[in-house]
């Protein structure tokens, strides 16, 4: 392997912990990203406050200029080593399926949203910069990806979808069914009839009451309203017990599963055993 390649293999493996490269340092170099994300994030919400922002304008845009010049490294970085990767191999073809991939558009938004507005400084409103901005936290989510936590979250949704999935169904069509009661029910009295005008008015009632938040805004006023909002309360609570009791349970599974992974050697080599998405073992 040329000297050209070893640089290249280590800046990939320093910038994707989820590659082989230096432990130690591809913790620092991302851990010292993720606090400079989060360093965006509070400026962005401080640079609402106006006193703060024009008391400090000037830091708050070095700040970003520095920010912006240290994530474009960064991206290009990755940019040039990303061909380490089998699934880009190819040292143009490669390079464009990366760029468009997921993780390279959210380092994407990171960056642009200040050149957006050094070239459309007078005629962007600063608000709609600022919530681009705001989008770098996005960019936690993509660094902490390879971490065991992460993976373990991950790895009990992939797993327990079909459950969750089935549970978010359930939970739609008892909106909308009772949603189109509540409407017929409450679209003759006069008084709650502007309140429920239509079906799709009525829905932002059931989810509001589904989730026992109750806001109060819209009340039914009938005695068949009333009946029809105690039982999809009581529902309510019994749905968000059942997400509650799948995610437990999968997170159970997947504890379970990673303690038997980390501690069942085989009995003739002593060697870890490789298990499968079932949870079978291996040689």
């Amino acid at each position: 392997m040329s000297v050209y390649q070893r640089v290249k293999t280590k800046v990939y493996g320093l910038l994707n912990p989820g590659a082989v490269g230096d432990r130690y340092w591809d913790k620092v170099i991302n851990g010292f990203i993720i606090i400079l994300i989060i360093l965006n994030v509070v400026a962005v919400m401080l640079e609402t406050v106006k006193p703060i922002s024009d008391q400090y304008k000037t830091f708050f845009y070095y700040f970003d200029l520095v920010s912006v010049i240290i994530f474009s490294v960064e991206y290009l970085l990755r940019l040039w080593s990303i061909n380490v990767d089998p699934r880009y191999r190819n040292h143009v073809g490669g390079r464009l399926k990366y760029m468009v991939s997921p993780a390279a558009l959210i380092d994407l938004i990171a960056i642009f949203p200040f050149f957006i507005y050094l070239i459309f400084d007078s005629g962007i409103d600063l608000r709609e910069v600022l919530l681009l901005r705001f989008f770098r936290v996005l960019r936690i989510f993509r660094l902490t990806a390879y971490t065991k936590s992460a993976t373990i979250i991950g790895n009990v949704f992939k797993r327990r979808y079909k459950e969750l999935l089935l549970s978010l169904v359930l939970a739609s069509f008892l909106i909308v069914i009772t949603a189109c009661l509540v409407f017929f029910a409450e679209n003759r009295h006069p008084v709650s009839k502007e309140n429920f005008s239509s079906i799709p008015a009525t829905l932002w009632w059931a989810v509001v009451t589904l989730t026992t938040t109750g806001y109060g805004d819209i009340v039914p006023m009938t005695t068949l309203g009333k009946s029809l909002t105690s039982l999809l309360i009581l529902a309510g609570v019994a749905f968000f017990a059942l997400p509650a009791g799948i995610l437990s349970a999968g997170f159970q599974e997947e504890f379970r599963r990673k303690r038997l992974m980390d501690t069942h050697r085989c009995p003739h080599c002593g060697e870890l055993l490789e298990w499968d998405e079932s949870g079978h073992a291996h040689d």
